[in-house]
């Protein structure tokens, strides 16, 4: 796909208002929606809008805060068939993903949901997202919506709170019949600003135990942690992994992995194949780079991220630091709102990832970081 033309996918904060509590909530989501929410009418150009990229259309990625409390969710839902935009829903689990719903949005044409899913114990899922009980209702909301034919991406947060869970979470993923695990790599935004992130040597090892963890039969991506593409690629050229730590545990868990490596390797990033609108109209290169490039209210989106001169840097990956130098720069180009977070440059290097282009990889056939043993 013609990055420069248009994005793969488009993802919309339908509104702020959430049930839950999140500990890393990017959007600090509250009780009630927020004033200045779009319409229905904005909203509805804003979908009909996604149509004038060109075949094919961008996925819609509906999202929150939760998306059923969208109230206009299903008028939206048939603007986007109508226009031909497939949408995926992100919602959370609470009292309104009924069995009721779920099978609605299955005619509606929705047929991939994404559910949080942030640890393997009920006390590190329930610590993460704010309420007593919410792991066996998650385990349970995943169940039914397989049952009514859903494609279903569990999405994890690796950070120091659930990092020593991962290699069980991926034995969930593989028996609750998952078909993608999407591990968010924690930035510091939203609530997330005061809990702890990895180190990147910490990073380095997850992003390998992603690559085998792949290859027991289910789809592995990351989210600003695009230089888990680097890791698949040069474990894809014959490079070892390092020994012992998570690999470990993720074989005891699951055993050895027999499949074909199923790591997402498309060279996205905040900005390339990717675009953020927010419950507001506003428009950002993600959902975690909180610049606002325009209002979809006033600003036509395909010009946005075709001609918006911050847009147009990043796809040329006009890097500085480490990855502006790095061999990896067009594959990876490192986490955008990571290097805005850490520096106030969104052009700047990623703090997160320990390659330096040129050298041995940090961590080639090393033990594990002593945390991750």
């Amino acid at each position: 796909m013609d990055f420069d033309s248009r994005p793969i996918l488009v993802f919309w904060e339908t509104t702020r208002r959430c049930g839950l509590a999140c500990r890393h909530c990017r959007a600090s989501a509250i009780r009630e929606p927020l004033p200045g929410e779009l319409t229905t009418a904005e909203a509805t150009g804003f979908v009909e809008s996604l149509g004038r990229f060109g075949p094919p259309s961008p996925v819609l990625i509906a999202t929150g805060g939760d998306v059923l409390e969208r109230r206009d969710l299903d008028a939206m839902l048939a603007v986007a068939r109508a226009g031909r935009t497939p949408v995926a829903l992100a919602p959370s689990v609470t009292a309104l993903l009924t069995d009721e719903r779920i099978a609605a949005l299955r005619r509606a044409g929705v047929k991939v949901v994404s559910i949080s899913l942030d640890g393997a114990t009920p006390a590190t899922h329930d610590g993460v997202r704010g309420v007593e009980g919410h792991f066996d209702e998650t385990v349970a909301a995943i169940a039914r919506l397989r049952r009514h034919g859903m494609v279903v991406q569990v999405n994890t947060v690796a950070m120091r709170a659930t990092v020593d869970e991962l290699a069980a979470v991926a034995h969930l993923v593989g028996a609750l019949g998952a078909a993608i695990w999407e591990v968010f790599f924690l930035v510091r935004v939203g609530r997330g600003i005061g809990l702890e992130e990895l180190t990147p040597e910490e990073n380095e090892h997850v992003c390998h135990f992603l690559v085998d963890a792949s290859r027991h039969g289910f789809i592995v991506r990351t989210v600003e942690a695009p230089f888990f593409r680097r890791v698949a690629a040069q474990r894809a050229s014959g490079e070892p992994p390092p020994d012992g730590g998570l690999y470990e545990r993720l074989v005891r868990e699951l055993g050895d992995g027999r499949g074909p490596v199923k790591a997402q390797t498309k060279g996205t990033r905040d900005g390339r194949g990717i675009v953020f609108v927010a419950h507001d109209g506003d428009v950002y290169p993600s959902g975690f780079l909180p610049l606002s490039l325009g209002n979809v209210t006033r600003d036509d989106l395909v010009e946005l991220y075709r001609d918006h001169p911050l847009l147009r840097r990043i796809r040329a990956a006009e890097f500085s630091g480490r990855c502006g130098e790095c061999s990896y720069r067009d594959l990876c180009g490192g986490s955008r709102a990571r290097a805005f977070a850490a520096s106030g440059d969104p052009l700047g290097e990623d703090p997160a990832c320990s390659y330096v282009s040129g050298t041995a990889r940090a961590g080639s056939g090393a033990r594990a970081p002593d945390r991750l043993r």
